[in-house]
């Protein structure tokens, strides 16, 4: 049973910056890919960032340069750095990782909120 544990979501002020981080139950390899997708409310869940096994990331083009999608091997660990937040950033954001084999399976986390204050 694949598990994702998201944290490091909360309340901060415009221009600031908040880290995320998402915990696997495995081996981060046993993944093809693991990212971010953010949900607002009334809007669909959208990418964020990505990173393959091969660690090639990939970000929505509205955030580059602002967030940062990085991992840590050893601790099974993804982490999501956002700085210069904005209030539009507002959103639940969800970790996620997908395997893909015979057959694409998503995993998803239980999604963390991050509301940015103006």
């Amino acid at each position: 049973q694949v598990q994702l544990v998201e944290s490091g979501g909360g309340l901060v002020q415009a221009g600031g910056s908040l880290r995320l981080s998402c915990a696997a139950s495995g081996s981060i390899f046993s993944f093809n890919a693991m990212g971010w997708y953010r949900q607002a409310p009334g809007q669909e869940r959208a990418l964020v960032a990505s990173i393959t096994g091969a660690g090639t990331t990939n970000y929505a083009d509205s955030l580059k340069g602002r967030f940062t999608i990085s991992r840590d091997i050893a601790k099974n660990t993804v982490y999501l750095q956002m700085d210069s937040l904005k209030p539009e950033d507002t959103a639940v954001y969800y970790c996620n990782a997908v395997t893909r084999t015979i057959r694409v399976i998503n995993y998803w986390g239980q999604g963390t909120q991050v509301t940015v204050s103006s």
